[in-house]
């Protein structure tokens, strides 16, 4: 398991080409935002840097003597399971894609020939999955070693009566704890999802707060109901596992989506699952986040479940998921939702949402769009900084011609690289 950590300058990065002027092109542009470069001509050299020293991403072309990128990759995943594997390739094949991704052996695509910005970006969401997983590794270990603290304790307690008051102590201390972790857990994938596709963010925010509201009204267990909350929260996490330009055209125009590409976006909730499981401790959570696309009358996915076959709460999150991510207004939603019922939702979960949604305060919308898209009457859902963070636009800002002139030209001198928001 690796060392993680925020500074770029602790994040190792092995780039692998049999290109000169690759190699030290990709290495002064990384080595410039701070990350430790290690360079390898061929594949063979790049796996004796690798059994040297552990790497936070490896980068490396597919076109090579010896040995493809791919195949590369593929030793890459022996040696170092967590490393982050990017490939960079001028031909760019959908089957090559939908094998490697499926197969785990890369993380990410970059086409020759990139933008810095989206080579920065790329890496930086990289690091951030590698720092995923390690943290992942920890947490995943200090509720085992807690789990079986709990073990000795609960023995302890059926021996030794005359300590119940202490042992009783020491347990809630745990408990806490535990809590505490799970808390932390599902924040960490939260800001991993947001940071990944801010949208993701905004759409978890509105999903909670109708669960919310749901749980509350059905009067459900705590246990429950701290199930399906956790489960609103992380309901796309398996989405990071799918590029983000199809994550949009999902979004945006799912009709438009290839047979392949709409396989790759089904996947994520068997990806959510598993991250669900790396997360937190509470049992039901993952398999809840599997099942929230099950529609009632089993034309869903990933797994075709019918009916009760859908776990209860998961039919709930499905119609509060449907619910937030329509882009229609709120009569207009409500009425689809109310003409899926005994199709594509559990009526007794249409009936939930409809009584209980008067007491939810949902967040709008946000959406992500390009400066090129800004338009005026747009609201931002997140303020403008420059680079070195002072504040250009507010956020709640409506724009007009003169706000996106500024950010127009500011732009031209100085490039804005982050994620704008506005208000669907």
């Amino acid at each position: 398991m690796g060392n993680y950590t925020a500074d770029n300058g602790m994040h190792h990065v092995l780039i692998v080409d049999d290109e000169d002027m690759v190699l030290v092109s990709l290495r002064d542009t990384l080595a410039r935002e701070g990350y430790q470069v290690t360079t390898a001509p061929n594949a063979v050299e790049g796996l004796a840097r690798m059994k040297e020293k552990g790497f936070s991403v490896v980068i490396t072309d597919q076109q090579m003597p010896m040995l493809t990128g791919l195949e590369f990759l593929t030793m890459v995943r022996e040696l170092q399971p967590d490393t982050t594997r990017i490939l960079i390739t001028a031909v760019l094949s959908l089957s090559t894609v939908i094998d490697s991704i499926n197969k785990g052996e890369i993380y990410r695509f970059i086409v020759k020939p990139w933008l810095r910005e989206e080579l920065l970006v790329t890496v930086k969401n990289a690091v951030q999955r590698y720092e995923l997983i390690c943290r992942n590794q920890t947490l995943q270990a200090t509720t085992f070693a807690m789990n079986e603290r709990l073990v000795i304790l609960n023995a302890e307690l059926e021996t030794q009566v005359k300590r119940v008051a202490d042992q009783n102590g020491q347990l809630e201390a745990l408990n806490k704890a535990t809590q505490q972790n799970l808390q932390h857990s599902v924040e960490l994938c939260f800001k991993t999802m947001q940071t990944f596709y801010p949208t993701l963010g905004s759409q978890a925010r509105r999903v909670y707060e109708l669960c919310r509201v749901i749980g509350e009204g059905l009067r459900l267990s705590a246990e429950e109901r701290q199930i399906l909350e956790v489960s609103a929260w992380l309901h796309d996490i398996g989405l990071v596992g799918v590029p983000r330009q199809l994550i949009k055209q999902w979004e945006e125009s799912p009709e438009s989506l290839t047979e392949a590409e709409r396989a790759i976006v089904q996947q994520h909730p068997i990806l959510g699952e598993e991250l669900a499981g790396f997360a937190n401790p509470l049992k039901g959570v993952g398999a809840i986040i599997r099942a929230h696309h099950e529609r009632f009358d089993g034309a869903g996915y990933p797994d075709k479940l019918a009916g009760e076959e859908i776990p209860w709460l998961a039919r709930l999150l499905g119609v509060a998921v449907a619910y937030a991510e329509s882009r229609a207004d709120g009569p207009a939603t409500l009425e689809m939702i109310k003409q899926a019922r005994g199709t594509q939702f559990d009526p007794e979960a249409v009936r939930a949402l409809l009584r209980c949604l008067p007491q939810a305060t949902v967040p709008k919308r946000h959406r992500e769009v390009l400066l090129s898209e800004l338009t005026p009457g747009m609201v931002l859902a997140r303020g403008i900084y420059t680079a070195n963070g002072m504040l250009l636009i507010p956020d709640g800002q409506r724009l007009t011609e003169p706000f996106i002139d500024k950010l127009n030209n500011h732009n031209r001198v100085s490039p804005i690289h982050q994620s704008l928001l506005v208000f669907s």
